[in-house]
């Protein structure tokens, strides 16, 4: 076993290792593979092909079988995004900022609280009327039409 082992672990290794992408999983993989084939040699059948074929077959199977266990587990923190500058869009962004900042600004004042209460606070219409005393039909009906006077700006 010793004698196979020195032949085949690295080919084994290198298949669950490409797989895989981790060093410790790969070896968790070898481990299992030489495990299997001192538990059952006679799973092995030379006029299918030689050894270490097989055994790479197995090293494959193996990290693939490693994959699909642990893909549920990977949290969506760790997921790095790559995010590039594009300047074309930041300049939309900052031209499309600017023509809400326009809107708003001639809106009268209980209606840009009550769209940045909505929107940059979070709150509901229900919540914006509790916190304004305001009824929630006229809360509606700001939130409304500054939505409306939004889009205008947008449509030119």
């Amino acid at each position: 076993m010793a004698e196979l082992y020195d032949r085949y672990s690295s080919v084994v290794y290198a298949v669950a290792l490409r797989v895989l992408g981790d060093t410790g999983a790969a070896e968790d993989v070898l481990q299992e593979v030489f495990l299997q084939l001192w538990r059952k040699p006679s799973a092995f059948d030379a006029a299918r092909g030689s050894l270490g074929n097989w055994l790479a077959v197995i090293a494959r199977n193996r990290a693939i079988d490693s994959l699909r266990k642990r893909r549920p587990e990977t949290d969506i923190d760790d997921v790095v995004v790559s995010a590039s500058c594009d300047m074309a869009s930041d300049a939309d962004r900052a031209r499309a900022a600017e023509k809400v900042r326009g809107v708003m600004g001639n809106m009268a004042p209980a209606q840009r609280s009550a769209l940045e209460m909505a929107y940059w606070e979070g709150l509901t219409h229900s919540e914006i009327a509790d916190k304004t005393g305001e009824p929630l039909g006229t809360i509606k009906t700001r939130i409304r039409a500054g939505l409306i006077a939004l889009r205008k700006a947008f449509q030119v």
